[in-house]
């Protein structure tokens, strides 16, 4: 009998260690490549959404030392979200910028014409 009760006890858990979630290497890869994309293009800790991308990220490795992959692969894709989102933010930001300064020379130049006719 307890020969039988060692071997259902064994494939329980050889069942739970192939139904655990693999460690999220390729999402924590991708969620540290849209940080520093976001910092490239000028987003700061100004930026509340780059503020939150990295305080998951470190949560994110922290789930990852204690092999909670699940919670990490969340928390990664969570950040990554985050940092994409600072990203269009400073973007949107700048593009807003250069639309105003053109705007500006538009308005000069027809001045300048109406003053040519």
């Amino acid at each position: 009998m307890t020969h039988r009760l060692l071997c259902a006890v064994l494939a329980l858990l050889a069942l739970t260690a192939c139904a655990s979630d693999p460690p999220p290497l390729e999402q924590l890869r991708l969620t540290e490549q849209a940080l520093t994309q976001a910092r490239a293009v000028g987003a700061d800790e100004q930026l509340p959404e780059l503020v939150q991308a990295e305080d998951k990220l470190r949560r994110a490795q922290a789930a990852m030392a204690e092999e909670a992959f699940k919670q990490a692969r969340v928390l990664a894709e969570q950040a990554e979200l985050d940092a994409r989102l600072a990203e269009a933010r400073v973007l949107t930001a700048k593009s807003q910028d250069q639309l105003a300064v053109l705007g500006k020379q538009i308005n000069r130049l027809r001045r300048q014409l109406g003053d040519l006719q």
